[in-house]
């Protein structure tokens, strides 16, 4: 059985690593697939229980320098905000002691650096031993983190951004060290004995400051999951033998009485046993007009009853409430990789050796150009320092964090990576008619026979008979009406029940064959309906749908059903023309009908009278027409085309089939989740591309400046500390220009 396990990573200090874990979790027998996300730090691993477990998993984190744990699902965020702020704990007292020291060595090292003399600044400050003394903390403690990854990568034969801040440094470091005790050997050489301590402290406390600031605002980018987890309440109140018991959340059984007062949150999901009242669902849904609840309604974990007192039953506790799946499904969303991201994935995975073969060219060719040893260390450590790829590593995975988490706050679930990026290509959409253009609760508007008046409630009673049987929303309409009637006597009993796919549903009723359905069918069965085609025709072009009722083969009556447009669709439909998409409406309706509808919402394209069976055809057909196409639907039905769709959305409020078959999943049904998609998706690879670009043209520019190409013609040289100051903002300008995300108008 393939099982699934979310792990949080601790040690990754770059793509590099995370690259390396991904490929350690997947060699391991047993593993079907792996995704390392570098911005969340965590790990989604799918493997066969009966060939792998866990431990065995983590024991292959272990063995490649990293430390991985299973994340609790039933955990609120505290675990994870504590192990963050434990992190930033230490690396705020480094950074500080960092800073301090390296401060302190600067200032003695200006006469050096600008060859005056600085009254000010005594001459003890600068000398090459209270320097080193100085800096061996900073590097020791400070730095031990890089040095120790270094090391680990090694190992294992690879190579991390602790690889470059280890080399750049311990280069720097060691440089320092042979001049401070040997000045003579260098002096001999025609080289001044130049000391680089101070190089070293700050490129090390500037790293880690860096990662201090990417810490925090990585810590803002999962905002939305620790929102949606904070949701859900703490304890909840159970009706035991006619007394009240508080007990924590986890306790809550499956079948516990719940008893919920005005003004508390609901628990978790369940169905209501006794009282009424009206509840907040926004936090889920999106909704920001209460509910009425009663009897039998079903309610949602962690939204808010707003008046009256109400018992009920719970029906899904733990992992299996609303709550904990939208909380998953974001997860798995942040956790996944967009297609862009596997160019940086590539580029990453051979940056680091190339970069340090760029910085060995680097020394070589200044060396033996000039001779200058000084000359040439400079430029290698400024390389190693100004390469690291932690930008690149961030580019794409933070705003897609940001991005899905957005969603999921909009009441709009996007199941992964993939479909966030291919929703800004999408060309077409397909609107399902019936739950989705439409409210899906249609009633009967008009009701006439052949025979008159006299035949009316014996024909309904048939009729409503035999669809009694039926799922099909129209089927219902057409029971309620008879209900609604006065039909004085029992709907009767049907036998050989069939439904015709597409087409309607017969029976044997009283001995009588009844056949209600459309007008392609009574075509195909031969029966007559020129009798009432007028009251069809006029029906139709009133956007109504229109069900024959023929018995014996012979054609007795004719219902016109409506069901209401959502409020929302015309405006939807609009926004979507402005965005420069075309629209097309799919249903099984007569043409007549469906074209009505598609007017009132100003729809382009009307697939009309399409089979359940056939929906999947138009949606490849328009995929021939080399479109990118999104189908939104609601039903069992519609589950075939989205899944062919290149993009899936389903209404929440639709069936279970039709969300697992989809890639998005609108929480709320309201048709505006379709703009908001499109919009986010289109604002999220805007962002995406733009931290792209700002990585890739920092290395591009960044690593030849390093290598002093500019040097023969302006005598200018990147200093390491520099260098190792624009290598950790960079990192941090990646996520902030991520952040910027969460402002976007939806």
């Amino acid at each position: 059985m393939v099982q699934t396990v979310n792990l949080s990573l601790q040690g990754m200090s770059c793509a590099a690593c995370a690259n390396a874990i991904e490929k350690a979790i997947a060699n391991v027998p047993g593993v079907k697939g792996c995704n390392v996300n570098f911005a969340t730090a965590q790990a989604t691993v799918r493997y066969q229980g009966d060939t792998t477990d866990i431990e065995t998993i983590q024991h292959a984190v272990s063995d490649a320098g990293y430390r991985a744990k299973p994340v609790d699902d039933t955990d609120v965020g505290d675990a994870e905000r504590d192990a963050r702020e434990a992190e930033q704990r230490d690396l705020t007292r480094k950074v500080i002691f960092g800073c301090i020291v390296s401060i302190v060595l600067v200032i003695g090292s200006l006469p050096m650096m600008t060859g005056l003399e600085i009254p000010w600044i005594p001459m003890w400050l600068h000398h090459p031993l209270l320097q080193l003394v100085l800096s061996l903390p900073v590097m020791v403690w400070c730095g031990q983190g890089f040095f120790v990854g270094a090391w680990k990568a090694f190992k294992r034969h690879a190579a991390d951004m602790n690889t470059l801040v280890a080399l750049g440094t311990g280069a720097a470091y060691l440089y320092s060290l042979w001049t401070t005790f040997f000045p003579d050997f260098f002096r001999q050489q025609g080289i001044s004995p130049d000391v680089y301590y101070e190089p070293a402290a700050v490129i090390i406390a500037l790293v880690l400051l860096g990662r201090l600031l990417e810490n925090r605002a990585r810590g803002r980018t999962s905002e939305a999951i620790r929102k949606l987890m904070g949701l859900q309440a703490k304890t909840a109140r159970l009706v035991r033998d006619g007394e009240e018991i508080d007990v924590p959340i986890e306790d809550v059984q499956v079948g516990d009485r719940i008893l919920v007062r005005p003004g508390e949150k609901i628990p978790v999901d369940g169905e209501i046993l006794e009282g009424s009242s009206t509840i907040d669902e926004s936090m889920v849904t999106g909704e920001p007009i209460p509910v009425q609840k009663q009897k039998g309604d079903e309610v949602i974990g962690a939204t808010i009853n707003k008046s009256g007192s109400f018992q009920f039953r719970a029906a899904r506790v733990g992992k299996d409430t609303v709550l904990s799946q939208i909380v998953q499904l974001v997860r798995d969303a942040q956790g996944s990789k967009a297609p862009i991201q596997k160019l940086a994935d590539r580029v990453t995975g051979w940056f680091v050796p190339v970069v340090i073969a760029i910085a060995i060219v680097t020394f070589l060719v200044w060396f033996n150009v000039t001779g200058n040893l000084t000359l040439a260390t400079v430029t290698m450590v400024s390389v190693l320092i100004i390469a690291c790829p932690c930008a690149l590593g961030l580019a794409t995975p933070t705003s897609i964090m940001v991005g899905t988490g957005l969603g999921a706050e909009q009441g709009v679930l996007i199941k992964g990576a993939d479909s966030l990026e291919i929703a800004h290509k999408i060309d077409a959409i397909v609107l399902d008619k019936t739950g989705t253009l439409t409210e899906g609760k249609p009633s009967v508007t008009n009701y006439v026979t052949v025979s008159g008046i006299d035949s009316e409630l014996d024909l309904l009673r048939l009729a409503a008979s035999v669809e009694r049987y039926s799922e099909h929303p129209l089927a219902e309409a057409i029971v309620n009406y008879a209900k609604s009637q006065d039909i004085q006597t029992p709907l009767l009993d049907a036998e050989a029940f069939e439904a015709k796919e597409g087409m309607g549903v017969e029976a044997v009723v009283d001995g009588k064959r009844v056949q209600l359905g459309t007008t392609r069918w009574m075509s195909e069965l031969d029966i007559d309906v020129s009798p009432l085609r007028d009251k069809q025709e006029a029906w139709e072009s009133e956007a109504k749908t229109t069900a024959w009722i023929a018995v014996d083969g012979k054609l007795e009556g004719l219902l016109g059903i409506a069901d209401t447009l959502k409020p929302s669709s015309a405006d939807v439909v609009k926004k979507l023309h402005r965005m420069g998409l075309e629209v097309a409406m799919l249903t099984g309706d007569n043409r007549k009908t469906a074209e009505a509808i598609a007017r009132q919402v100003g729809i382009d394209r009307v697939f009309a009278e399409v089979r359940p069976g056939q929906k999947s055809d138009r949606v490849k057909a328009l995929q021939a027409e080399d479109k990118i196409v999104a189908m939104v639907g609601d039903g069992i039905n519609d589950a075939p085309a989205l899944a062919q769709a290149d993009v899936g959305i389903a209404i929440g409020t639709g069936t279970d089939v039709a969300m697992s078959a989809s890639d998005i999943t609108l929480i709320s049904g309201d048709l505006q989740g379709i703009v908001t998609s499109v919009r986010l998706s289109r604002a999220t690879m805007r962002n995406i591309r733009q931290n792209l670009f700002f990585a890739y043209i920092y290395n591009t520019l960044g690593i030849p400046i390093a290598a002093g190409v500019l040097y023969p013609f302006l005598g200018w040289l990147l200093n390491p500390a520099i260098a190792g100051g624009a290598m950790a903002f960079s990192s941090v300008s990646v996520v902030t220009n991520a952040l910027r995300l969460r402002r976007v108008d939806l």
